[in-house]
């Protein structure tokens, strides 16, 4: 059985940065309740977008487009477990890694999209797939999963860019932010085409990037305040002079979207989200030395990415409900729409909380496997027997985590809803459908799991 959140929180280290782990559930919440506000569903079911409804909320996005704090963090722990590893153990470590890193976020992935795989097949056999709010759940629910994709490629590509870091500091996220303005260029004012989707990299991972730099200590005050207000103001220059929506977020109709792919203005946003939270760091860390605070971070930091799986679920299971119960939706962004949103809320959050209790488990870290990245900390134990990959396990695993990363933004693209017509998206520039996404997944997940060990070494402590 593995320790309580109160059990963490006693032994966690004086040395643990504890406000990482403070943004990484805040980010994720804010994702939350974010989505759980722009879902504006109507009385026949049609599931829309508030801030289509409401242009004028768009500047909410702003405050609520948060995913680029979670990748800041992503890089912070990345480095941290990598180096931390590499130090360790004698030989590569790169398979050892993956499998680290990709465990916990896929394993309750994979689960997530079983069971919704199985409701999707049993509904379209049923003939009971095609009403308008059960398909509209069927395509939504997917749809977040793409950030889990992305996160996958910053995992595979931590290495070879923390090379580029330890070589280039400050100078590697320059060179990443000028691709990702070469490339607004190419599709701007070129006109290339599919040029847009090289973004999905250099967009993300220069937030990665600034992780690094955190870990190495290089984002202190002078450099956050830097960040802050030269993100802010080119994220307003681009927003009100070049080709870019005001809206963070991607939104229905637009012929130009912030998010898919991603642009300059949006890698913008980041940088100055970045730099305002580590203005905030030394008050936070001081909110965070409260024993009873540290105890509710650990504890949400535990089933962070269970809820994000399941809050879509628990949003829809509450519309089905007052559909079900034949209580009537008020128009979306009306006064009676604006009244009922703190009692969804109440509901969603405690569906949420009762899908966790059945999923936490797949969160949990599997016990007793060897590979050597330690516990939440991102530390290891003392020295002790430990696995290291054999012989090509780290190409192995590159291969199988390009598989996972491919087959879940594709099926984030198709959705559940033709699982049986064979309905298919493009993924890039190739079309894709959900039951061969979810085969990527899968094999890709079984590629990592084998690219184990084969011989028994000792860690250096």
């Amino acid at each position: 059985m593995g320790a309580s959140a109160s059990d963490i929180a006693a032994a966690t280290p004086a040395t643990r940065d504890r406000y990482v782990d403070l943004l990484r559930v805040a980010s994720l919440g804010t994702v939350i309740a974010g989505h759980w506000l722009m879902a504006a569903v109507t009385a026949d079911g049609a599931i829309g977008n508030l801030l289509a409804v409401v242009p004028p909320l768009q500047v909410l996005t702003w405050a609520l487009q948060v995913m680029p704090v979670f990748f800041f963090v992503g890089g912070f722990s990345h480095a941290l477990s990598y180096c931390s590893l590499a130090r360790r153990a004698d030989g590569p470590v790169y398979a050892a890694f993956l499998r680290a890193r990709l465990r916990r976020l896929l394993r309750p992935t994979l689960v997530f999209v079983a069971v919704w795989t199985a409701a999707a097949l049993t509904a379209q056999l049923l003939g009971a797939g095609g009403g308008r709010l059960t398909g509209a759940a069927f395509r939504l629910v997917t749809q977040p999963l793409w950030f889990i994709g992305i996160y996958l490629a910053m995992v595979a590509l931590t290495p070879p860019l923390l090379r580029l870091h330890e070589r280039c500091g400050w100078a590697a996220f320059g060179a990443l932010a000028a691709a990702a303005a070469a490339v607004d260029l190419l599709r701007f004012a070129g006109g290339v085409p599919y040029a847009e989707f090289l973004n999905f990299a250099f967009v993300w991972l220069a937030v990665h990037q600034l992780g690094f730099l955190r870990a190495d200590g290089r984002i202190r005050r002078p450099a956050a305040l830097g960040l802050a207000a030269a993100g802010l103001a080119g994220a307003v220059l681009l927003v009100a002079y070049g080709p870019y929506p005001l809206s963070m977020v991607g939104m229905p109709g637009e012929k130009v979207s912030n998010m898919a792919p991603p642009t300059l203005a949006l890698l913008a946003h980041g940088v100055w989200l970045v730099g305002a939270v580590e203005l905030l760091r030394a008050p936070a860390a001081r909110w965070l030395a409260r024993p009873a605070v540290w105890r509710g971070v650990v504890a949400a930091n535990g089933v962070a990415m269970t809820a994000f799986l399941w809050h879509l679920t628990a949003m829809l299971a509450v519309y089905a409900g007052q559909l079900g119960l034949g209580i009537a939706l008020p128009e979306p962004a009306g006064a009676a729409w604006w009244a009922q949103v703190p009692v969804r809320f109440l509901a969603a959050a405690a569906l949420t909380c009762g899908l966790v209790a059945v999923f936490r488990r797949f969160e949990a870290p599997a016990a007793g496997r060897g590979d050597g990245s330690g516990a939440r900390s991102g530390e290891g134990s003392a020295a002790r027997p430990e696995a290291r990959p054999g012989p090509g396990s780290g190409p192995r695993a590159a291969l199988g985590t390009t598989l996972c990363l491919l087959g879940v933004l594709g099926l984030s693209a198709t959705g559940l809803g033709g699982l049986l017509e064979g309905h298919s998206a493009t993924l890039i520039a190739l079309p894709v459908t959900a039951p061969a996404a979810i085969g990527m997944a899968l094999g890709g997940w079984l590629l990592v799991e084998r690219s184990g060990t084969s011989r028994r070494v000792r860690l250096r402590g």
